[in-house]
């Protein structure tokens, strides 16, 4: 079942007024909740929210019907749950401005390790939603929980989203102190340098984090912060109206101190609060009643829609803001900027996720959607859920990053049904070619552990495999595609009987023990077969098209590649040259190290070097920073070098299409260096882990490339 997320919901008390008994007069008092913006005044304007996210310490379903799941903030869901009756009276609430729906996205999404297209389908997904539902569209950002901000995340809500603010909570606490001094938590945002003035937002950083201000938070059964509530009993000892409102205007003043304009906003709420709402209401109600009789500030219900309108009708002048909110610090040594590298596995999941997801609904259109199914419907909400800023960060729990991926492997499987059918109904299938409209495509979603069962088919006894290769990029790409295959004669040909230049790589043991281990964790069966090379060859494929090759057996063929093993104790001095066109990498003959890059075309030629280093994370201390390093800080207590191991062999494989160099550097770390004919770049795979901590020190591993290159002012390589 494919489940949708959250919005955010926002409250107006306007008919939330309750009742006390004042024991002198028998009694009841109705608190008067009815205020607007007054002019002149310092108008605190109280925005009732809740912040849930998406899976964090428990999975999204965990969350959901956990023990909080009365304040959920999964709107999607509770929504759909509810009777005629209720969606009536929310319709009506968010008609009249009571209920405020901002953001709007499927989930509050990370602004450093997500792509922007899927920033901006999972704010897509959302919108859409809100505005089938509810003929309305958010007109506001609210980005309160992501640890650090992206000017591209202030372009796209501006430019492209057409929100009017955008508010949020995390920036570094250097950068928060400046900015208070200079009354410039609030600016306005030039995302794009290329738009300028055109793409512009109002942006607000709250003044500390997205909670109240200190005494002024009335969760219910929660004891780590202990605010007295208003008691306005005057028969009762702890009577406290007159120094509850001193505190509150004080407050007030203080916050208005450092901010422009003569309206401030109070963030009342936090993380999966709400338990059980009446306790804040009760007192907010209290304090707007008593602040407003008071008369020194003006108190207010408010959203931050009609927050963001009082500041644009003051007409203030505001500070230009043109770059990131990054690297995000919330106190000395303790920088947010672990989670850019925090559980890489799942960052590239969602990645390769995100760019099948593009081809398969491209294809599901050329087709057409069938409501009955398969859809991409699954894999969309499950790579929305998977961009929360807890879930591609890496700074979930374990078994709730196992849930996202659980959910992205369903929704794949669902959707390479969508592209197995749509190719087959888009593909020219005649009788020329001897296939039939029902022929079924086949594809491999395990070729990074060598693991590919339709193309591991024995072609000696007449039979051929077709490869259909679908681009949907907007311009034609050509690109070198590779599968493990058994035969060794075989032979690629295009769809109109020309053969295509080849190559076979044998696969070597690694990759075979890689494949083994990873096929039976991942699928629980052993494999029948072992592939004894890859075949690359090349593919040229028209913009948002598909191109077809056939590979058959072909005893003329003659594409394997040339291997050579570099052995410890035979290596010589001098220069072993890897590469078959213009680029070439020179690796040292007695060590097996990269020394040189040189590319013909280009005319660049460089001294370079590799290496492999760990920094060793810091356990934290209570006197400097009690926040060891880790998924969400990176805090290094220095850098150590990995030194390779020279008795391994260095082995490379020549051929016509390109070079691949194997390098054991020690028990845990495998590199495979590839070097194309046509292409003006390097791609390294590496095989990292497992990492040993039987020192119990925990470390990040890196490779380091060192050059020659002198980088100008505008130019970095």
């Amino acid at each position: 079942m494919a489940f949708r997320a959250w919005l955010l919901v926002f409250f107006l008390g306007v008919e939330l007024s309750t009742f006390v008994f004042q024991c002198t007069e028998s009694k009841y008092i109705k608190y008067n909740t009815t205020s607007t913006i007054v002019s002149g005044k310092l108008n605190v304007h109280l925005v009732p929210h809740s912040h849930d996210d998406v899976g964090w310490l428990k999975t999204i379903d965990q969350y959901y019907l956990g023990t909080n799941n009365t304040i959920q903030a999964f709107f999607q869901r509770w929504w759909n749950e509810q009777s005629e009756e209720i969606q009536s009276i929310v319709k009506k609430l968010i008609s009249s401005g009571q209920l405020e729906l901002i953001n709007g996205g499927y989930c509050m999404h990370d602004e450093a390790t997500s792509h922007s297209i899927d920033m901006i389908d999972q704010t897509t997904l959302g919108h859409r939603y809100i505005k089938e539902q509810f003929n309305v569209t958010p007109r506001i950002g609210w980005q309160i929980d992501p640890f650090g901000h992206s000017a591209v995340q202030a372009y796209l809500f501006g430019a492209e989203v057409g929100f009017d603010s955008l508010f949020f909570a995390r920036i570094d606490y250097q950068d928060r102190a400046k900015r208070k001094n200079e009354k410039s938590l609030e600016v306005i945002w030039r995302g794009s340098k290329s738009f300028g003035s055109s793409a512009q937002i109002f942006a607000g950083a709250f003044p500390e984090n997205y909670e109240p201000p200190s005494d002024f938070y009335f969760e219910v059964n929660d004891d780590s912060h202990d605010s007295p509530i208003v008691q306005d009993n005057i028969n009762l000892f702890d009577y406290n109206v007159p120094q509850r409102i001193n505190e509150f205007v004080a407050a007030a003043v203080k916050q208005a101190n450092i901010t422009r304009t003569n309206h401030i906003m109070w963030t009342m709420g936090t993380d999966f609060k709400y338990q059980y709402a009446h306790t804040w209401f009760k007192q907010m109600d209290k304090f707007i009643h008593y602040v407003n009789q008071d008369g020194r500030v003006n108190a207010l219900y408010s959203t931050p829609s009609i927050y963001t309108d009082a500041k644009h009708a003051a007409k203030e002048a505001w500070p230009i803001k043109t770059d990131d909110y990054f690297p995000y610090a919330d106190r000395l040594n303790a920088y947010w900027t672990g989670f850019f590298t925090s559980r890489p596995a799942l960052k590239v999941y969602v990645r390769v996720m995100s760019a099948y997801y593009l081809a398969a609904r491209q294809l599901e259109f050329f087709k057409g959607r069938n409501k009955s199914g398969p859809k991409t419907d699954s894999l969309a909400d499950a790579i929305a859920t998977a961009n929360h800023h807890d879930a591609v960060t890496g700074t979930e729990k374990q078994h709730v990053a196992y849930d996202y991926a659980l959910r992205l492997a369903i929704g794949y499987k669902e959707a390479e049904n969508v592209v197995a059918e749509s190719l087959a109904g888009i593909a020219n299938l005649t009788s020329k070619t001897g296939w039939s409209p029902q022929t079924k495509f086949h594809q491999c979603p395990l070729l990074n552990i060598s693991y590919c069962p339709p193309s591991e088919v024995d072609l000696s006894n007449g039979k051929n495999l077709v490869i259909v290769v679908y681009n949907p990029l907007g311009w034609t790409r050509e690109d070198v595609i590779r599968i493990p295959v058994i035969n060794e004669n075989v032979a690629v040909w295009d769809s109109s009987g020309k053969e295509v230049e080849s190559q076979l790589l044998p696969l070597l043991d690694v990759s075979v023990g890689v494949r083994k281990y990873h096929v039976k964790a991942y699928l629980g069966i052993s494999p029948k077969t072992t592939p004894s090379y890859w075949l690359a060859f090349s593919a040229t494929v028209p913009p948002l098209g598909f191109s077809t090759y056939i590979v058959s057996s072909s005893k003329s063929a003659d594409a394997t590649s040339v291997r050579q093993d570099y052995k410890s104790e035979s290596r010589k001095d001098g220069t072993i040259q890897v590469g078959p066109g213009k680029l070439k990498l020179i690796y040292s003959g007695n060590q097996g190290n990269l020394a040189q890059y040189i590319n013909s075309k280009s005319l660049v030629k460089e001294s370079v070097q590799q290496s492999y280093l760990y920094y060793r994370g810091d356990e934290g201390n209570q006197t400097v920073n009690p926040q060891a390093s880790g998924a969400y800080v990176f805090w290094p207590n220095g850098t150590y070098p990995i030194k390779s191991d020279n008795k391994a062999p260095f082995t490379l494989l020549r051929g016509p299409l390109l070079d691949e160099v194997h390098q054991r550097i020690n028990s845990w770390i495998y590199q495979i260096t590839r070097v194309y004919k046509e292409k003006e770049h390097v791609e390294v795979e590496f095989l990292v882990g497992p990492i040993p901590f039987g020192d119990k020190i925990g470390k990040e591993v890196v490779t380091q490339i060192t050059t020659t290159l002198k980088n100008k002012q505008d130019v970095l390589y």
